[in-house]
C-alpha cells in the first residue's frame, strides 16, 4: 500500500497536515498573519429554471438523461465537490473531502433552495462545511452571499439594489446561520452606486477581477499623508494583498465610509477555467507557485476565483484535484489554505484603490455585455446582438410601470411597502401558511380581508417577478430566443399579469410594442415581440388549465376515485376535492367533480367543476367552467351521466359542449411531466406486448442466433434487436422485483441467480443492456443492503454481505455502467467509526474475525482502500 504521503498528485488523505516545525516556531498561520495563504474561490451559479406559474423546473430535453440542466450539473459538480475523491494508484478511495470546507465559495440563492429541495444530504454537506471552516479560521466561514437572483447591480435602479442585497443577505444568514462577511455581484459588475449600497448593507468585503481597478496607493499615514497612486488599469494590480475602497463624496472627494477589495490572480484564475491546469493538483501548485512574491513580505494571499461548474462539470474530474491540493499539495509548500474573510482578519488593508467608473469580468466594455451590441457572447459568430438594447429598455419601462402600481396600491395594504418588500424573503423562503399570516400581520394597515390579502400577495409576486426577470443570463448569449432570454420574458409576463390582477392596468401591449424593436437572429421570431407571442404566451397558465390537469391526471389515479373531501396538490396549487364521480361504459370513462384550487403562493382561489371523458388511447375531452353552486352541478353530473348510458362518445362530447362554455382540454395540455407520465402508462399495454413478442421471436432463435455467433458472422439485426429486448425486459422485471422483495433475505438469492444467468447470457450473446431505470434501481439496492448491513444486520449478516458481493459483481457483469459512489461514501463514513472498532472487538473469536474480513473484501469490491485497516489488525 502507498502511503498518503506517497501517494501522486491524484491521492491524498482526509487529515488536514500539522503545522511544520518552522510554521510553529514562527506562530500559527491561522492566528496570525505569516506566510503564504491560498484561497480557491468557487462562484456556483444556476439562472433560476422554474416556471413562474407552477415554481418548478419542468423536464428540459436538452440535459438528458438528466431531469434537467440543475439536476446535470449537482451530479456532475455540487455532489462530487461535497464527496470529492482522493485515490490511490489502485484508483481505490483513500480519502473523501468535503471540497467546501476548504474553498471560498458562493452559491446563489436560487441554487440553494433547488438543493434543499432535491438532494437534503449535498446541501447539509454545504451548511456543515461552512460551519466546520468557522471554527478552522477563528470565526470566518467560507460561504459568502450573492446578490439575490444575479442581476447587474450598475444596471439596476436604487431601490432593485438594495432589495437584491438584502434578499441575499437574509436568504444567506437563514441557511448558513450567521450573517455574510462578504459578498458575490453577478458577473463581478461593479460601480461606485454600488459600491455604497454595498456599504450601507454592512458588508465588509467583495472580490473583483484585477482588470477592474484603476489605480491604488498605500494608504496615508503620518509619515506619509499624500502617498503618490499607482496606475494599474492595465491589470497591473497586486492581487496578492486586500485594498480599501472608499466612497467618493459628492464633489468627488473621499468620505469616511469604505469597502474592502480583493481582486483574484486573473492569469491562474482564466487558466484553470480555460486551460488543462486544474487536472493536476501537482500543476495547479505550481501555477500558484510562481505567483508567490520573493519580495519577503511577512504574509501574502494568492487568490483565484472561476465558476464553481468548471469543477467536475465544465472539466470531468477536477473535483479530485481540488480536495488533494487541499489536503495534501498545499500544505507540502507550507501554504495556508483559508477564506478571503479569514485573511482580512489577519491583514487589514495597507493599501487603498480606486475602481474604474463600470466594469465586469465577462465584458471588456464594461456592462454592455448586459444592455449593447458589444460583440461579446457571440464571438466567432455571425449573430448580432441588437436585440440587447431595445431588451434592457423593455423591461426598464415595465419596471418602472409596476413601480407606479405597487406604490399606489401597495400604501394600501402595507404600512412600508418597500420595507414589505425587502422583508418578502421571509416568504419567500418559507411559504406556509402561518409564515405568511405573521408577515401580513407585521407589514398591514389594517386587518386585511382574504381578497386583500389575496391582492397584497399578488403585489408582491409582482416584485419579485420584476427583479427575476433582470437576471444576468437573459443578456448573456447571443441570441434573444434562447432559453435564458425567453425565462426572462417569462418573469415579466407573470409581473404584468399580476399587475392586471391587482390594478387593471393592461401593460403587456406597452411592452410588446417595446420588444418589437429587439430583432432576433433567428428568422421564425423576426424580433421580440415574436418570440414573446409564441414562446412565452403559449406558456402561461390559468387556474382551468390546472384544473385540466387534475382532471385528466385523475382517470389514472387510484386516489382520484374516490369521492369526498380530498387535499391533494398539483405543484404549488393546493387541490380540495369536494366532489368526485367516476362511471365506465365499455371503451368510454367519464369523470365529474368539483374542486377548490389554491395558489399556495398569492392564495388566490378559485371553485371549479370539471368534466373529462377518456374515449380510449390518447383521445381525451375535458371540459372546465366555474362552480355556479350545488344545483347547478348536481344537474349538470345527472345530464352527462345520463349521456354516458347511451355508451356514444359523440353523445357525451355534445353534452359536454352544451353544458360547459369556452375551450376543451385535452392530453396535450397537461404539464410536461404528468403529460409524459400518463402517455408512459398508456403505452404500457402496448410495450408489455412487444416486450412478449420479442422474448417469444428471442425464444424460438435462441440456436440462430448462438450460431451466428459460432460462426463469427453478424447476428441480423433483427434477431439482435429480440435478444437485447428480451434480456433488457427479463432484467428489467427481476430487478423490479428484487426492489420490491428486499427485506426477504430468502428470495433476495432468487433474484441474483436470475440476474447472474441474464448477464451470462448477455455477454454471450453480445447484448447491450439499454436500462437506465434498472442501473438506477440496482445502484439503490446495493445501497439499501449495504445500509442495513452496517446499522441493522439482525442477524442476517452472513446472508446480506453475501448478497452484496453478488449484485457488485453482477452489476458489473451486466455492464450497465453502475456507479458505487454513494455505497462507496457510506462504507468510508463507517470504515473507521464501526467496521474498525467492530474488527478490533472481534479479533478475539473466530465469528468476529470472519465477519471483519468479509466486510474489508467488501470495502475492496467497493473499490474503497482498506489497507490501513488490515495492517492495524494484522490480517
Amino acid at each position: 500500500m502507498t502511503s498518503a504521503a506517497e501517494l501522486p498528485a491524484s491521492a491524498g488523505s482526509t487529515s488536514t497536515s500539522k503545522l511544520t516545525t518552522k510554521q510553529a516556531h514562527q506562530g500559527d498561520p491561522l492566528s496570525k498573519a505569516n506566510g503564504v495563504y491560498v484561497t480557491v474561490h468557487g462562484h456556483f451559479y444556476q439562472p433560476p429554471r422554474e416556471n413562474p406559474y407552477l415554481d418548478a423546473i419542468e423536464r428540459q430535453p436538452s440535459a438528458a438523461p438528466f431531469h434537467d440542466w440543475n439536476e446535470r450539473i449537482h451530479w456532475e459538480c455540487y455532489r462530487p465537490n461535497a464527496f470529492a475523491r482522493v485515490l490511490n494508484d489502485q484508483g481505490e478511495v483513500v480519502g473523501i473531502v468535503n471540497n467546501y470546507e476548504y474553498m471560498s465559495f458562493n452559491i446563489g440563492p436560487t441554487l440553494m433552495s433547488w438543493l434543499e429541495r432535491y438532494d437534503v444530504e449535498v446541501y447539509q454537506r454545504i451548511l456543515e462545511a461552512d460551519a466546520k471552516s468557522c471554527q478552522r479560521l477563528h470565526g470566518h466561514g467560507n460561504a459568502i452571499a450573492q446578490v439575490y437572483n444575479h442581476i447587474i447591480m450598475p444596471l439596476a435602479n436604487e431601490q432593485d439594489k438594495h432589495t437584491q442585497i438584502r434578499w441575499g443577505k437574509e436568504d444567506f444568514r437563514s441557511r448558513f446561520g450567521r450573517d455574510p462577511e462578504g459578498m458575490w455581484l453577478a458577473e463581478t459588475a461593479v460601480d461606485y452606486a454600488t459600491v455604497k449600497a454595498l456599504v450601507a448593507e454592512g458588508i465588509r468585503f467583495i472580490v473583483l477581477a484585477p482588470s477592474q481597478a484603476q489605480r491604488c496607493r498605500p494608504l496615508p499615514t503620518q509619515d506619509d499623508p499624500q502617498p503618490e497612486w499607482h496606475e494599474v488599469g492595465g491589470s497591473q494590480i497586486d492581487p496578492t494583498r486586500p485594498y480599501r475602497c472608499y466612497l467618493k463624496g459628492s464633489k468627488g472627494t473621499t468620505n469616511s465610509q469604505y469597502i474592502d477589495i480583493f481582486f483574484y490572480d486573473g492569469p491562474i484564475s482564466r487558466d484553470m477555467g480555460f486551460s488543462d491546469v486544474v487536472y493536476s493538483s501537482n500543476h495547479l501548485a505550481g501555477r500558484i507557485g510562481a505567483a508567490v512574491r520573493g519580495d519577503h513580505r511577512q504574509s501574502q494571499l494568492i487568490s483565484v476565483a472561476t465558476d464553481g461548474e468548471t469543477f467536475g462539470h465544465h472539466k470531468r474530474g477536477t473535483e479530485k484535484t481540488l480536495a488533494y491540493a487541499f489536503i495534501k499539495e498545499f500544505p507540502q509548500h507550507n501554504w495556508t489554505v483559508t477564506n478571503f474573510a479569514h485573511y482580512l482578519s489577519l491583514h487589514p488593508p495597507a493599501w487603498e484603490v480606486e475602481l474604474k467608473p463600470v466594469t465586469a469580468w465577462s465584458c471588456a466594455h464594461g456592462v454592455d455585455r448586459w444592455q449593447d451590441d458589444c460583440g461579446c457572447g457571440g464571438e466567432g459568430g455571425v449573430w448580432h446582438q441588437k436585440w440587447r438594447r431595445p431588451l434592457r429598455n423593455a423591461l426598464n419601462w415595465l419596471r418602472d410601470q409596476l413601480v407606479e402600481v405597487y406604490e399606489e396600491y401597495g400604501q394600501q395594504f402595507f404600512r412600508d411597502p418597500w420595507l414589505a418588500r425587502d422583508e418578502y424573503i421571509q416568504v419567500i423562503r418559507d411559504r406556509s401558511a402561518a409564515n405568511v399570516s405573521r408577515f401580513l400581520s407585521r407589514h398591514q394597515t389594517h386587518k386585511l380581508t382574504a381578497a386583500e390579502q389575496v391582492d397584497a400577495l399578488r403585489l408582491l409576486e409582482m416584485q419579485r417577478h420584476s427583479l427575476l426577470m433582470f437576471t444576468s443570463c437573459g443578456w448573456f448569449f447571443e441570441e434573444l430566443s434562447r432559453p435564458e432570454g425567453t425565462q426572462i420574458m417569462r418573469y415579466a409576463a407573470r409581473a404584468l399579469e399580476l399587475a392586471g390582477d391587482v390594478a387593471g392596468v393592461q401593460l403587456e401591449k406597452g411592452f410588446l410594442k417595446r420588444l418589437g424593436l429587439a430583432p432576433s437572429n433567428v428568422q421564425i421570431f423576426k424580433h421580440g415581440a415574436e418570440v414573446y407571442r409564441q414562446l412565452v404566451q403559449t406558456a402561461q397558465i390559468t387556474f382551468k388549465q390546472v384544473a385540466a390537469h387534475y382532471a385528466i391526471s385523475s382517470l389514472f389515479n387510484a386516489q382520484g376515485s374516490a369521492p369526498g373531501h380530498q387535499h391533494k396538490r398539483v405543484y404549488c396549487y393546493s387541490v380540495n376535492e369536494i366532489d368526485y364521480q367516476l362511471q365506465r361504459m365499455g371503451a368510454l370513462t367519464l369523470a365529474v367533480g368539483n374542486l377548490k384550487l389554491v395558489s399556495d403562493i398569492t392564495w388566490e382561489s378559485e371553485n371549479l367543476v370539471f368534466a373529462v371523458l377518456h374515449l380510449g388511447g390518447w383521445d381525451f375531452h375535458c371540459c372546465i367552467q366555474l362552480f355556479t353552486g350545488r344545483r347547478d352541478y348536481s344537474q349538470l353530473k345527472d345530464k352527462l351521466f345520463t349521456s354516458l348510458q347511451q355508451a356514444s362518445a359523440a353523445q357525451t362530447i355534445l353534452a359536454m359542449t352544451q353544458l360547459f362554455a369556452g375551450e376543451a382540454y385535452n392530453l396535450q395540455n397537461l404539464f410536461a411531466e404528468e403529460r409524459h407520465r400518463i402517455m408512459r402508462l398508456l403505452s404500457q399495454e402496448t410495450l408489455s406486448r412487444l416486450d412478449q413478442l420479442y422474448t417469444q421471436a428471442y425464444r424460438d432463435n435462441y440456436g440462430v442466433i448462438m450460431a451466428f455467433h459460432r460462426d463469427e458472422l453478424a447476428v441480423p439485426q433483427e434477431l439482435q434487436v429480440a435478444a437485447e429486448i428480451a434480456l433488457g425486459y427479463r432484467c428489467m422485471s427481476t430487478l423490479r422485483s428484487l426492489e420490491q422483495d428486499i427485506s426477504e433475505p430468502s428470495l433476495i438469492g432468487i433474484y441474483i441467480v436470475e440476474l447472474e444467468a441474464i448477464a451470462t447470457e448477455a455477454k454471450h450473446l453480445r447484448c447491450r443492456l439499454n436500462i437506465p431505470e434498472g442501473k438506477q434501481i440496482l445502484e439503490q439496492v446495493i445501497l439499501r443492503l449495504l445500509w442495513r448491513l452496517l446499522h441493522d444486520s439482525n442477524g442476517s449478516f452472513a446472508t446480506d454481505i453475501q448478497s452484496l458481493e453478488r449484485l457488485i459483481d453482477v452489476g458489473y457483469q451486466l455492464d450497465i455502467d453502475i456507479s458505487l459512489h454513494q455505497s462507496q461514501e457510506l462504507y468510508f463514513s463507517c470504515l473507521h467509526s464501526q467496521i474498525l472498532p467492530l474488527c478490533v472487538a472481534g479479533q478475539s473469536n473466530h465469528e468476529g474475525s470472519s465477519q471483519c474480513l468479509q466486510l474489508l473484501k467488501l470495502g475492496e469490491r467497493l473499490k474503497v482502500d482498506v489497507s490501513q485497516v488490515s495492517e492495524r489488525l494484522d490480517f
